[in-house]
């Protein structure tokens, strides 16, 4: 930094505690010097200033190119009673003054003042601007007027209304986040605009903001949004592959959805079970057209044995005088009016103390359930006696005409769990097993269902997935479906919930939240400090075996480890050169020598006997290491009870993904999932950045228990080449173990240099012996699917895209 640098950022105006103008900025010197703050009036008047606040400035030092030490460059400046101010001065003027020296850093007159203090009246925020499957166009926000409230309306671009559905909300979130009154969590500051896309005549449409003495105007262009509304990230794989037909998702949920034949079928089936489910419900200021819409859909169902259980939390009777003016004669629907309102834990279990069935399900009091929804859970109790049944949801728009988002969910997957409240709804419980683990607890409103769902689970014998959308959730702007942000204070209940399962698992665990709202991250505490043996086979190449070991020995965090190199027939005397002087440079390697032809299985098994580790970690040699604490990420799941072993993320060298977990039965029989996608790329519903459990992981870079590893007797030497990691896991899997991909563990992977590729007659005949051997030995598991991979996805794509008819 050569020359003194300033910047005004941000002026800001508080009509409500003493009119208080605030300038945020920064000052720097080259020499850091230390100004004092000055305001004038009309040029000579002094202003007094409040105590200026002083902060770091890490960005600014950054585009600047140098370090502040103590200095401090950020500041505010306030300056109470800017209306006086404005009134009794022309213009006013911020300088910066050190002994003689003074500098103006902000000027403005009078009218530029008020022209200020006016903008800053009405703010308001738009979250999501968005066109569903070309549509419907769907606006949510927020807006706040300092000095009363604020109507939104929405005119075309000829100035005439638009017609259009305008829901107004509370939205506690931006209250706490925006340090707001206490009082505007009572005000309906959120609002929802939803407008048919036919019914916009022009290019653009303008949303009016009028508060009490300011109007604001926001102006969306439509024709932008219509040229933006190309489906992006997973959910572009999801709804814009080619193979599948006009409509997206919403015509193939049309096509997969129970027609009528079905559920005239359905109505006559036979079970052996018949359970009464007791459906609960709590209610508070329901719109009536909603809970219309909820008890239709439930009286709709094929499978009749049924109970609508509601409790009603609302302060009016408008929900008690609907149901006895139009279901008065439902005996099936049982109401009870609240003396208050207990809160969401509270209701619900006043609903379900209404219960008599043998099992509870659990829905929202405006969303919507498919026809089959009933039938489709009591044949999962019928065939499976589950104690819970979970299924697949969509949402809905809040018009109830558009449906997006389909969650296609794995079966149970506890580790996948803990990162985020993947089951959701539908849920449904034994009510044998809620006497055991208890109802909802109201110290975890916001997250009190995942609370539930995690007891309920832990607990729960057998716990069934049905892969079908049997569930609507309305999208609305006091939902987390809508607005991931929009209930902070849920999140941290979450997290409260994920930590006292671990509490009661005996699993010593932290639990932070992550930057992505609903998704946690959990620390499990190692244990003791086991031997972890990393085999790593090799023939030649030892720049890419130098580049592994170096950043292997520079990186690592976690120092209980060896290294066996497994020397396999390398041809180059300068190879042998390097095995010489490997003890002296990383003292933890061994070298073996395996003198047998290539079998990548038989060498790694020969590596196992002579490992000395708790904990056996396969790598290839043409990997290199990302993340310090890679063995202990990986270590912290491998310890836990019945899991035998953990996968990691890979990246090619462009960083894209090589690897973040198999597939079984994708491309025909086992293939990387995401596989060229982004690094950054999330994954379909986070699914490449969650810890979960897998079918399978490469054994490029895979931790086993010892133990394990020797129950089933290492890797099939028969798959001397390829699917033997595959084949490794299925065999754990066989033996009732789990396998865990962990996203928090990263390597680059430089893709198999040393073996070379099936270029040959001989390897490709090799290979297709192979390939014939696992589906012989596997041909069960190949024909029931992938239980951690929905059957409503591609398996001859790896994006997560829609599966073709």
């Amino acid at each position: 930094m050569e020359n003194f640098c300033f910047s005004i950022d941000e002026e800001r105006y508080d009509d409500r505690h003493g009119h208080v103008l605030s300038l945020d900025g920064w000052y720097a010197h080259p020499e850091r010097k230390v100004y004092e703050f000055e305001l004038l009036g009309d040029g000579y008047d002094t202003v007094e200033l409040p105590q200026i606040q002083r902060r770091e400035r890490p960005d600014v030092a950054q585009a600047l190119g140098c370090e502040f030490g103590d200095f401090l460059p950020g500041f505010t400046v306030r300056i109470p009673e800017a209306l006086k101010l404005a009134e009794k001065y022309q213009s006013l003027e911020l300088f910066l003054r050190h002994d003689e020296e003074r500098i103006s850093i902000w000027e403005i007159n009078a009218e530029e003042l008020d022209e200020l203090i006016k903008e800053n009246l009405v703010e308001y925020h738009l979250d999501r601007v968005e066109i569903l499957y070309d549509t419907m166009l769907e606006i949510q926000g927020w807006v706040v007027d300092q000095r009363g409230s604020v109507d939104v309306t929405v005119h075309q671009e000829d100035a005439s209304p638009l017609d259009c559905r305008i829901s107004r909300g509370r939205r506690p979130d931006v209250v706490e986040r925006r340090n707001l009154d206490e009082e505007y969590k009572t005000q309906e500051i959120g609002f929802r605009i939803s407008a048919a896309l036919p019914e916009i005549k022009g290019r653009e449409i303008i949303l009016h903001f009028c508060g009490d003495s300011v109007t604001k105007t926001c102006d969306i262009d439509i024709e932008a949004l219509r040229k933006e509304n190309k489906p992006k990230g997973f959910f572009g794989r999801l709804f814009g592959k080619e193979n599948v037909a006009e409509g997206g998702y919403e015509a193939w949920f049309a096509r997969h959805k129970a027609d009528k034949r079905v559920l005239r079928r359905q109505k006559h089936a036979s079970f052996a079970q018949k359970p009464l489910i007791s459906i609960v419900i709590p209610l508070y200021c329901t719109p009536l057209p909603y809970l219309k819409e909820l008890i239709e859909s439930v009286r709709r169902q094929s499978y009749e044995n049924w109970q609508l259980c509601l409790a009603d939390g609302s302060p009016d009777d408008k929900a008690k005088e609907f149901l006895e003016k139009h279901y008065g004669r439902e005996k099936r629907i049982v109401y009870q009016k609240l003396k208050e309102n207990g809160g969401i834990s509270a209701n619900t279990n006043a609903a379900a103390e209404l219960a008599k069935g043998e099992y509870l399900m659990f829905c929202d009091h405006d969303d919507t359930l498919e026809p089959d929804a009933l039938y489709e859970i009591v044949k999962a109790i019928n065939d499976t006696d589950a104690d819970v049944v979970y299924t697949d949801e969509d949402k809905v728009s809040m018009d109830g005409q558009h449906y997006f988002d389909p969650n296609f969910k794995p079966d149970f997957n506890l580790f996948r769990l803990r990162e985020n409240n993947y089951i959701c709804h539908i849920f449904v419980v034994r009510k044998s097993l809620t006497d055991e683990t208890g109802m909802l607890r109201s110290e975890f409103d916001g997250a009190q269902d995942f609370d539930f769902i995690l007891r309920c689970c832990e607990k729960a014998k057998k716990i069934t997935h049905i892969p079908k959308v049997l569930y609507h959730w309305r999208c609305h702007m006091d939902s987390t479906a809508a607005d991931p942000s929009s209930k902070a204070y849920a999140y941290e209940a979450g997290r409260k919930a994920i930590r006292e399962h671990y509490q009661r698992m005996g699993i010593d665990a932290k639990v932070d939240m992550t930057e992505r709202p609903g998704w946690y991250r959990s620390h499990i505490k190692v244990q003791g400090n086991p031997m972890v043996s990393i085999i790593i086979p090799n023939k030649d190449h030892t720049d890419d075996l130098e580049l592994c070991l170096f950043s292997m020995s520079r990186k690592s965090t976690y120092r209980n480890y060896e290294v066996l190199i497994v020397e396999n027939n390398s041809e180059k005397e300068e190879t042998f050169e390097y095995y010489k002087k490997l003890p002296e440079r990383y003292p933890k390697v061994r070298v073996l020598t395996w003198e047998k032809e290539f079998n990548y299985s038989a060498i790694n098994n020969f590596a196992a006997e002579e490992a000395q580790g708790e904990y056996l970690l396969f790598l290839n040699n043409d990997v290199e290491i990302l993340t310090p604490d890679w063995i202990e990420e990986m270590l912290q799941n491998c310890q836990q009870e019945n899991v035998a072993a953990v996968g990691v993320k890979l990246y090619y060298p462009d960083d894209t993904i090589q690897h973040a977990g198999v597939v079984l039965g994708l491309g025909g029989i086992a293939g990387h999932i995401m596989c060229r996608a982004s690094r950054e790329d999330p994954g379909y519903f986070g699914r490449m950045i969650s810890v979960q459990e897998i079918s399978a992981v490469t054994a490029a870079c895979m931790m086993v228990k010892k133990s394990e590893f020797d129950s089933v007797k290492g890797f099939d030497e028969t798959f001397q080449v390829a699917f033997n990691d595959i084949d490794l896991c299925m065999k754990f899997r066989a033996a009732g173990k789990k396998i865990v991909f962990t996203p928090y563990a990263e390597l680059y992977h430089y893709e198999s240099k040393s073996r070379g590729l099936e270029d040959t007659p001989e390897k490709q005949f090799r290979f297709d012996k192979e390939v014939k051997r696992f589906q012989e030995k596997w041909a069960q598991q190949l024909e029931m699917g992938d239980p951690y991979y929905s059957p409503n996805l591609s398996v001859t794509e790896g994006d997560c895209s829609l599966r073709e008819d």
